[in-house]
């Protein structure tokens, strides 16, 4: 059966205009990996002589954003339903839930990135309600903790100019930012609603994500035509070259598809598609050498203003209306509380739950906050089955959960190895979250983890003084504590035992019995890392 989110694993990537490759310098250079030095070949664009400073886009002229913007002064930061249907049966009541610490640690995480040392203990004695008021209702403005992003010369990051310091710098906001669901919701809305460097310019990318950041929790009903005019979605999706006469369904299609309805439900037809692209036109930008798309407008020259029958209705619809009739579409709601029930959870909501979600957003007024302090009270969503971590949520929670700030350049590099670069959704569908772990990315993940330890390994030359008695159970222990603490299942912890039990060899000289141990507690502390309670939440 075809689901919502069939469109996910179908729509083939938006190709973007040919321009030529950027020039670049490579050098061979000397790496710790593991603590083995390694000779890596590592190539970087060529700097411009000239260095154009840019902003994060303005608003185009003649539209004003709906979602209200933090100040100034704070710093720039599952799989799919069944085909539900349109009007499920029935209702359903949050039951009263104790919160206990396997509870906080999943909502940290999920509603998240994870926590801090001190957080879950924290989150259990607040009870479950405080809990979920504390991450979807944030008091004041975000504050962002500890030591300031840096690259690896200790220099700051420069998100317009440097590449992957785009990356870098919305990194370090999901690691150090109080509001961690505002974060985790922009991160949402940025695969939902994907654009990609791959077309987009830096500032415009980064402008978008500010506006992801301003909208997290509020209207759906904003954020949706915020996002229609949004000058990356503009350059993305074509908007500035939808025009009277010459139509460009792009934009259309994905609103449709992808945005507000879902794919292959009856929601839509192709006639709609033609009818909406011509209500969308009338978009436009201008190129200036060195600084590229600005000056992003509407132009009304450009726009059709003969009638359009979308959805059965008839009139001499604007871009605002086309906006407005996806949110009244009969499917339209069941397709947003599900497709975001599905970033949360990884089974389908049964049909009263579904109900009671849809109820919630409706009278809301397209709210997005009563949606998300029901799906954190249910059950399944609770103590149900466990979700793989995306890639880049499990790298910020890896560096909540030690401590370490952001102080290296080697994150944007390994995420591509992890699958997940922030800023470059691989279509406009966004991430498979069904293809998060396979052999290549497993091994992505492995290295982030051994990055993110090799700072705080214990010394292994000789001599060592690492304790020569530690038993198997005592070292499993100290390796536990020494990350974090992070929550293990029996069988993990079992298995862990084991191999501590059985590493060393069973004749040793003096040195050796420190060294070999110390050796032991470095792997213990990368494989509790790596392990599936470590990559699962």
């Amino acid at each position: 059966m075809p689901t919502v989110h069939a469109a996910k694993k179908k729509r083939k990537p938006v190709k973007a205009k040919a321009k030529p490759k950027p020039k670049t310098t490579c050098k061979v250079v000397t790496k710790k990996v593991h603590g083995k030095k390694k000779r890596v070949k590592v190539c970087k664009p060529v700097k411009a002589k000239k260095k154009t400073t840019r902003k994060p886009a303005g608003n185009p002229v003649g539209y004003k954003p709906t979602a209200p913007a933090f100040p100034a002064s704070v710093p720039a930061p599952a799989s799919p339903s069944p085909n539900p249907p349109a009007n499920p049966g029935g209702t359903w009541t949050p039951p009263p839930t104790p919160m206990t610490e396997a509870r906080a640690v999943r909502l940290l995480w999920r509603a998240g990135f994870g926590p801090r040392p001190g957080d879950v203990q924290r989150f259990a004695a607040m009870g479950l309600d405080n809990a979920i008021a504390e991450l979807v209702h944030p008091v004041g403005e975000p504050v962002l903790s500890g030591p300031a992003p840096r690259d690896d010369s200790g220099n700051a990051l420069q998100p317009y100019d440097l590449y992957g310091h785009d990356h870098l710098w919305w990194l370090d906001r999901m690691v150090r930012s109080s509001q961690p669901l505002v974060e985790r919701m922009a991160l949402i809305w940025h695969d939902w609603f994907a654009c990609s460097r791959d077309k987009v310019q830096v500032d415009l990318m980064l402008g978008q994500n500010a506006l992801f950041r301003r909208a997290a929790l509020g209207s759906f009903a904003n954020l949706l035509r915020d996002v229609t005019v949004d000058p990356a979605m503009l350059l993305f999706l074509d908007g500035v070259d939808n025009r009277k006469g010459s139509p460009n369904e792009n934009y259309a299609r994905e609103v449709m598809e992808l945005f507000t309805l879902g794919a292959d439900r009856g929601a839509y037809t192709e006639n709609d598609i033609r009818a909406a692209a011509k209500a969308l036109t009338g978009w436009r930008a201008d190129y200036v050498d060195g600084i590229g798309m600005t000056n992003f407008r509407f132009d009304g020259a450009r726009h059709d203003t003969t009638n359009k029958t979308i959805f059965g209705r008839t009139g001499n619809w604007s871009w605002q209306d086309v906006c407005q009739l996806c949110l009244e579409n009969p499917y339209h709601a069941s397709f947003f509380v599900t497709k975001l029930w599905s970033y949360f959870v990884p089974v389908p909501p049964d049909q009263a739950t579904q109900a009671t979600l849809q109820n919630a957003y409706v009278t809301s007024g397209y709210q997005v906050a009563p949606v998300l302090e029901l799906i954190f009270r249910h059950p399944v969503f609770l103590d149900g089955p466990a979700m793989v971590k995306p890639p880049v949520v499990a790298n910020a929670g890896l560096l909540r959960g030690i401590g370490r700030s952001i102080d290296t350049d080697d994150w944007a590099y390994l995420s591509n190895e992890t699958g997940q670069t922030l800023f470059y959704p691989p279509n406009v569908s966004g991430w498979d979250d069904d293809r998060w772990i396979d052999t290549n990315t497993w091994r992505g993940r492995w290295h982030v983890t051994g990055v993110a330890l090799a700072p705080s390994q214990v010394p292994t030359g000789a001599p060592s003084t690492y304790p020569d008695t530690e038993d198997g159970t005592t070292a499993v222990n100290s390796a536990i504590a020494a990350v974090g603490s992070p929550a293990l299942t029996g069988e993990t912890r079992s298995s862990l035992v084991a191999f501590a039990d059985s590493a060393l060899p069973q004749t040793m000289n003096a040195t050796q019995k420190r060294t070999y141990r110390a050796m032991r507690q470095n792997a213990l502390r990368l494989l509790i890392l790596t392990s599936a309670d470590a990559q699962t939440c």
